[in-house]
């Protein structure tokens, strides 16, 4: 049963983490079972002929930084394609693209255009609260024919996070697109930042509110195994940013690999790896 508006501000008011949180695995079990996805990530810079390294256990080549220039963002693109092995790009957040095509004088539109012709197949973010108009930029992005892989939210500016999450719904109404939201902010004031409370509640909300995005979605490499496990116990079913790179000096059982498995059997869930694409990878 759909949780209505009063319950919804009732909980959000609520210091009962636990019923929050209760309600929040329940909605993610019926929608995702016990199944937990996450993509192995190998990001590279920006910048043209920059550093180019790309293990083999790599499910998504992300170029992140912003583009310097159209021309630099495209001939980037074009460089990670020739050595990507098949292996599916992501590239730049959407923010930056709609500031880079003001810069250059073209239309949003126009520059996601080139760089789907330049072999690009995924913008790598949508940060909510930094889009001058996310409604019409992603729109442009899906026109251009450029797949979203995730909605972020750039900095939490507001401890009543119910308006925000609304309003990540309403988008999803309005475009249909969305594959993952990540609620969980990239930066965070170091005057006010936020508690491991505060962050897990936020993920639990989000999959209850956002009921029209598939996979609510934590970062492992910026929050950490600790928060990640945690986040997966009340909403979240999907951890981006675990490192392609097999490290094994410090023994199998520490690698990457076998790190964020064991972290999510630990919770009682199914570690399925994916690729950028959201497909599964065998092995």
């Amino acid at each position: 049963m759909p949780v209505t508006n009063a319950e919804l501000t009732t909980l959000a008011a609520s210091h009962d983490i636990i019923n929050l949180g209760m309600r929040a695995d329940q909605v993610r079990r019926r929608r995702h079972g016990t199944r937990t996805t996450f993509v192995r990530v190998a990001s590279v810079p920006a910048e043209p002929r920059g550093p180019l390294v790309l293990p083999s256990a790599t499910g998504e080549i992300r170029i992140g930084g912003a583009p310097a220039s159209r021309q630099a963002a495209v001939e980037r693109v074009r460089e990670v394609i020739a050595a990507s092995r098949g292996i599916p790009v992501s590239a730049f957040s959407l923010a930056d693209l709609e500031l880079l095509a003001t810069r250059e004088s073209v239309t949003l539109r126009s520059l996601l255009e080139d760089l789907r012709a330049a072999g690009l197949e995924l913008v790598a973010d949508a940060p909510y609260d930094l889009l001058h108009d996310p409604r019409r930029s992603i729109e442009e992005a899906n026109i251009a024919g450029l797949t979203l892989a995730r909605l972020t939210v750039h900095r939490s500016s507001s401890p009543d996070t119910l308006p925000l999450l609304k309003a990540v719904t309403e988008l999803q109404r309005s475009v249909a697109v969305i594959r993952a939201f990540a609620p969980l902010a990239r930066t965070t004031s170091p005057s006010m930042p936020t508690t491991g409370y505060e962050d897990v509640k936020r993920v639990a909300l989000a999959r209850l509110v956002v009921d029209n995005v598939p996979s609510i979605q934590v970062d492992w490499a910026l929050y950490g195994p600790k928060l990640a496990q945690i986040a997966l116990t009340v909403g979240a079913d999907d951890v981006d940013g675990v490192s392609a790179e097999d490290d094994m000096t410090e023994g199998r059982r520490r690698g990457p690999l076998e790190e964020i498995r064991r972290n999510i059997r630990a919770a009682g869930l199914e570690p399925v790896e994916r690729n950028g694409r959201f497909e599964a990878v065998a092995g």
